[in-house]
């Protein structure tokens, strides 16, 4: 039977601190299903899905503290099981983009879940100056079926003009635009 960890590692940006995870991964045996890695200032985020037999999972869980301290990141791990997707109809995404403002995320967020739609991925950037800041935000949003699509996006657009954001909406998934 697999087995799946989900491991979260944090710290100062440099050179091989993704080889000596994966070599760890690897050493213990464990495929890694899922990563992401960000740099955030000078910051290195990794987060990664290893999956394995039990006895793997259980050395990686014991080997990673010691490893952490070596690299000096800081890490969680988490036992979990493998994603099943929900069947969705489709799936949008979403770019806003303008002025800096504080609070753009909670609420595009906030719309969301009033909405109770389920975000597959978000992104988010700020690029400028004090005085003059742009935002960019990605939304990937998994569409049920009993979403009327041409209503949320009119709803999307809405709430764009009412942030005074830019908003463009792509389809996805053989969803034709009207």
């Amino acid at each position: 039977m697999t087995h799946f960890l989900v491991v979260t590692a944090m710290g100062t940006d440099r050179p091989g601190l993704v080889s000596r995870l994966a070599r760890l991964a690897s050493d213990c045996d464990c495929d890694i299903v899922d990563s992401r890695m960000a740099i955030f200032g000078n910051e290195f985020t990794l987060i990664m899905m290893i999956s394995g037999a039990w006895s793997a999972i259980t050395k990686i869980e014991s080997l990673l503290p010691n490893l952490s301290v070596e690299l000096e990141l800081m890490t969680i791990m988490k036992r979990t099981s493998k994603h099943t997707p929900k069947n969705y109809i489709s799936r949008i995404e979403v770019t806003f983009n303008g002025q800096d403002q504080r609070g753009t995320m909670q609420k595009i967020t906030e719309f969301l879940a009033a909405q109770s739609l389920d975000l597959a991925a978000v992104r988010s950037h700020a690029d400028g100056n004090e005085t003059s800041l742009t935002q960019s935000v990605f939304l990937a949003i998994n569409i049920p079926e009993d979403i009327d699509l041409q209503k949320l996006e009119h709803n999307i657009h809405s709430l764009a003009a009412n942030l005074s954001l830019q908003c463009s909406i792509k389809r996805m998934q053989g969803i034709a635009a009207p």
